[in-house]
């Protein structure tokens, strides 16, 4: 087996075409075409099935494609450390963030990381935890800002507490609510509710249910730019982190009263695969990033800060 085996493997995977999958990996079909039957005779099983012109995985096909894909991005991994021996001057982070870490943290960090590396490329993915801890496990990311779920972080990750933030109840400013008051008021609003299958989701139901009742819905299904333009047009009330609201003035924020909803946040990557040096240098700046908000005492409202030291922090990446 080899790693050309393995790229035109996961071309023809997800092109589901082998001329297309010919044509991205730059290769003549015919070639493409015997490399795979000599993979294929390799590991004594049919990859794909051929019918009609349609082209789908078998069973031995859909065992190996995460295989593939992890081997494949580990080989990149491979590549870019080496390159970036030569002093961080070429390279490439793959991070992943949730949405509210998105707006209210990563990017003044990510803005630091590329005025000091303007050679290392970044590439953000926007998504709940659950997708970025699979594309971390996958190898499609070198890391990833996660909200820590109750039963911990995947064992197959190493991950770095970053912060603490606390859920508020978004409206429209035009709703007529207290000051604060405990979630067992929100029986009485009808909410708008993320899509399924998204954190802050499973987060709102779980804490609805422990006050006591079932949330009605006037809409659901959005991400957080949609469920928050939904809430300020005064569709309903949505649980949401504070990270998200400043700057919006067409929302208003309600704290919960205590002990309210709090959700953890950390900095994960796969233990099986050292991080890169561009990938240590990122979780640097962005902990300096973070450090620099409680010198100037400009930690936003409703976020905790960890309270482990730099050099504490440093240690669980050595």
């Amino acid at each position: 087996m080899t790693l050309q085996q393995l790229v035109y493997f996961l071309a023809v995977a997800e092109t589901r075409h082998f001329t297309r999958a010919a044509e991205r990996a730059r290769v003549a079909q015919p070639s493409l075409s015997k490399q795979i039957h000599g993979l294929e005779s390799e590991l004594g099983a049919p990859l794909f099935t051929r019918t009609r012109g349609n082209i789908a995985l078998t069973p031995a096909g859909e065992a190996l494609l995460p295989v593939a894909k992890r081997i494949l991005s580990d080989v990149d991994t491979a590549r870019q450390e080496v390159a970036e021996l030569v002093g961080l001057r070429r390279g490439r982070v793959r991070l992943g963030a949730t949405p509210s870490l998105c707006v209210g943290v990563l990017a003044d960090a990510l803005r630091m990381f590329h005025d000091r590396y303007p050679g290392i490329e970044l590439v953000v993915e926007e998504g709940g935890s659950r997708d970025l801890t699979a594309a971390l496990l996958g190898g499609d990311l070198n890391l990833a800002l996660v909200i820590v779920p109750p039963q911990g972080v995947d064992p197959a990750l190493t991950s770095t507490p970053v912060l603490g933030e606390h859920l508020v109840i978004a409206s429209s400013p035009d709703l007529d609510l207290p000051e604060s008051f405990p979630l067992a008021v929100l029986r009485d609003y009808p909410m708008v509710m993320f899509r399924r299958g998204y954190d802050l989701r499973e987060t709102t139901l779980q804490a609805c249910r422990a006050a006591g009742f079932e949330p009605r819905f006037a809409v659901e299904g959005g991400e957080m730019d949609a469920v928050l333009r939904f809430v300020e047009a005064g569709l309903g009330v949505a649980l949401v982190p504070s990270l998200v609201l400043p700057g919006r003035r067409g929302l208003r924020a309600t704290s919960l009263r205590a002990p309210g909803i709090r959700r953890k946040v950390a900095l994960a990557h796969r233990t099986d695969v050292p991080p890169t040096a561009a990938a240590r240098a990122f979780r640097s700046v962005l902990f300096e990033h973070l450090d620099a908000w409680v010198v100037a005492d400009a930690v936003p409202v409703g976020v905790e800060l960890t309270p482990e030291t730099p050099a504490v922090r440093a240690q669980s990446w050595t």
